[in-house]
């Protein structure tokens, strides 16, 4: 598993849609609801933005099913990491706590190894960024991500924490502090500026509860992804899957935060980013 997760492909076509969800925190039943969504592997193919365990009742199942995905269909799923694949976090949010209730310490620092080996970025066809956090003020071109090494840890500040820790932020420009207590946030100028200097079209990201499951962010430069519904049971959110097809054009699958009702209760929300003649999925750590 750790050499898979290492080794993963850099170059490969994606055909049909690619479908990018955002946290999904245990919340098995709800990533359950997700694949009835968009699909099963490997009719569909799936970009996770991280953050699979903690605060759900269901961590264990979460990450076993998306990992026996992942060597099934090493090419259809593909699995980021978030602020929460890091012993220091999931050691206090419930990971930890879930393990050894359920079965032994010895499998949370096996699940601790496996990720730290998890890549950190994907690239959607040279256009579309995707990682679970944000920006950073170290970072100014994708090479910087690619040069990452793997296995990691996920040191208190740097680069490595911003792209999972850092927060686009609606009021400021620059540069700002985050009210997390780590890393930081990033205005809109910082994001235009980066996405410019780069190539780029967009930033597809998650790590903050939406009402919507997504938002846009600088006049749709940026999107943010949740996909755990009524998340830990206290918000009112919706979950939602973002899907990418070959002409990079984007639309929204919404899963409602319902406990009853029809399991596809959701609409469709087109979202035109761009007109390319491939799609294609890199890899970058």
């Amino acid at each position: 598993m750790l050499l898979l997760l290492i080794g993963e492909k850099k170059n490969f076509k994606l055909m049909n849609f690619v479908w990018h969800a955002g946290d999904i925190h245990g919340q098995f039943v709800d990533l359950l609801r997700l694949f009835d969504l968009g699909g099963y592997p490997p009719s569909s193919t799936y970009v996770f933005l991280g953050d699979y365990v903690d605060r759900g009742k269901q961590s264990l199942e979460t990450i076993c099913l998306l990992l026996a995905y992942k060597i099934r269909y090493p090419e259809k799923i593909f699995l980021l990491r978030g602020n929460h694949e890091d012993a220091k976090i999931n050691r206090v949010y419930g990971f930890y706590d879930e393990c050894k209730r359920r079965f032994n310490v010895r499998l949370w620092k096996i699940f601790s190894d496996c990720f730290d080996c998890l890549p950190i970025a994907a690239l959607i066809d040279d256009k579309i960024l995707c990682m679970h956090g944000g920006l950073s003020p170290e970072l100014n071109n994708l090479d910087q991500i690619k040069d990452l090494e793997r296995p990691a840890e996920i040191p208190d500040y740097g680069l490595l924490c911003d792209l999972l820790w850092s927060d686009p932020s609606p009021d400021g420009e620059g540069w700002g502090e985050s009210d997390r207590g780590v890393s930081c946030t990033f205005g809109a100028d910082k994001l235009v500026e980066f996405l410019e200097k780069n190539d780029l079209d967009l930033i597809c990201r998650a790590h903050q509860v939406v009402e919507d499951g997504y938002e846009f962010f600088a006049q749709r430069r940026l999107v943010t992804i949740f996909s755990a519904p009524n998340y830990c049971g206290e918000f009112d959110n919706a979950g939602a899957l973002l899907s990418i097809d070959e002409s990079l054009m984007c639309s929204f699958q919404i899963l409602k935060p319902t406990e009853t009702g029809p399991p596809h209760a959701r609409k469709n929300i087109p979202n035109k980013v761009n007109q390319l003649a491939s799609c294609r999925t890199n890899i970058l750590l």
